[in-house]
């Protein structure tokens, strides 16, 4: 079964940067993506960033471009987000999920994937 437990989350100052983890196990084959979700209080989930670890290409919300950027260590089966330039409208709790799916395309979707982590709190004080 795959598991995926998020760290890193915080309360940090506007403009601050902070970078969250998303461990993953349970798997053994590169027919997969990672994504990055958050949920704030009284709103729907919403996709923030994916990967697909078969070939590495990336997605971003519009409200993140430029700022966020996700990242994986093969090595060490976890999946990074870089956080900078942040927001209050970026607090949230994160969660990471594991989307299997054969030649690994990745969606922001949160209906598409198929496991998640309990997630991390963020919050961006004004």
């Amino acid at each position: 079964e795959v598991q995926l437990v998020e760290s890193g989350g915080d309360l940090v100052q506007a403009g601050g940067s902070l970078r969250l983890s998303c461990a993953v196990s349970g798997f053994g084959y590169d027919d997969c993506a990672i994504g990055w979700f958050r949920q704030a209080p009284g709103k729907e989930r919403e996709g923030v960033s994916c990967i697909s670890m078969s070939d590495g290409s990336t997605a971003y919300a519009d409200s993140v471009k430029g700022r966020f950027t996700i990242s994986s260590d093969n090595a060490k089966n976890t999946v990074y987000l870089q956080m900078n330039s942040l927001k209050p409208e970026d607090t949230a709790v994160y969660y990471c999920a594991f989307l299997f799916r054969l030649g690994g395309a990745s969606s922001l979707l949160p209906g598409d994937y198929d496991y998640w982590g309990q997630g991390t709190q963020v919050t961006v004080a004004s």
